[in-house]
């Protein structure tokens, strides 16, 4: 039987699902895994960095309080954090920053340093940072794993790491924002932009700032962590043409939906003839019910493969959730743990 002392970066809507699961799931840890764990870090902006060596009641932080009784260390800062803590493994769920990955490239970074496992739910870190990252990983014989990134719990890079050997993709496409499908949908039934972006907001799946979503940003990071990863190409959103969904009228909208082919916000990625660069965009686009991603609807994420061992591979996350981002966290920690 092995504890693992866990750290948690962030503890949002994301990191508290998290916590929930591993309470949910710990007599599986235990009897099946050999796993048991107690959260000796948890840092936010609200709460600041508390380490607690003996480990925190998760119901105190599931209830927004930190047991007083405990004293738990006010650290000054990440590596300071680290050694009150002592985490083996630290999840990284804090705000997307799409233009430099920030600070959750330098958090990730002092993680592996010290010599702890890195799962990250930040998109922005696995493109700006994936390089670097998986080179402290791998000299410090730790996982940096990332699974939860672009399709919550469905497994699309542990599916290429670890069942796709010697494959090339060639092509990818896909409906990676759930906010923007319940926006257009809200609109075809008849009701306004911002009634949609409420709708999806009581839903709990919006970013932060909803402008990501919306504006093709959180789609647009999403294809450059793709391509990173699986096509081994550097991305930036800047490379990629983005066009979000603002100027989707709702009478332009029911109509496309009476014709058959209703918009999509579509993200593609195309690798050109001699295999060194990309051609990548993200915007509206109508679909027939007969294209891989014609028939995502509600909150569901898909991803279409071309791949030269095959011609397709559709990869769909049903109506997924909170609970669904912290299934992929929960899964990266098996595996790193099992590794």
């Amino acid at each position: 039987m092995k504890h693992y002392n866990l750290g948690f970066l962030g503890f949002g809507n994301v990191g508290r699902a998290l916590a929930r699961l591993l309470v949910a799931k710990s007599t599986e840890l235990r009897e099946r895994y050999e796993i048991e764990w107690s959260i000796t870090g948890v840092a936010t902006r609200g709460m600041g960095w508390r380490a607690r060596r003996e480990g925190f009641q998760a119901s105190s932080l599931l209830g927004n309080s930190v047991d007083a009784s405990s004293r738990p260390a006010l650290s000054t800062g990440i590596n300071e954090w680290l050694r009150g803590a002592r985490p083996d493994v630290v999840f990284e769920t804090t705000s997307l920053n799409h233009e430099t990955g920030q600070p959750a490239i330098d958090y990730l970074t002092a993680v592996l340093k010290f010599g702890s496992h890195a799962i990250t739910a930040n998109k922005g870190a696995v493109v700006y940072g994936y390089d670097e990252l998986s080179k402290l990983a791998s000299a410090a014989g730790k996982s940096f794993f990332f699974e939860s990134t672009v399709l919550d719990s469905a497994p699309v890079f542990s599916l290429f790491r670890e069942t796709l050997p010697a494959v090339k993709l060639r092509a990818f496409s896909g409906i990676f924002n759930s906010t923007s499908n319940v926006i257009i949908e809200t609109m075809e039934a008849g009701r306004s932009f911002d009634e949609g972006v409420k709708m999806a907001q009581e839903l709990g799946i919006t970013e932060t700032d909803p402008a990501h979503d919306v504006d093709g940003w959180d789609a647009t990071v999403k294809v450059c962590a793709l391509a990173k990863v699986l096509m081994r190409l550097p991305l930036k959103p800047s490379d990629v043409r983005r066009e979000g969904i603002r100027s989707l009228g709702t009478q332009k909208l029911q109509a496309a939906r009476i014709d058959g082919k209703p918009y999509k916000l579509v993200a593609r990625a195309t690798l050109s003839d001699n295999g060194s660069s990309l051609n990548a965009s993200v915007k509206p686009e109508q679909l027939a019910s007969t294209d891989p991603l014609g028939n995502v609807r509600g909150t569901s994420l898909a991803v279409h493969f071309e791949l030269d061992m095959m011609p397709g591979l559709t990869i769909t996350s049903h109506r997924p959730s909170l609970h669904s981002t912290a299934y992929g966290l929960l899964a990266d920690f098996i595996n790193a743990a099992s590794g």
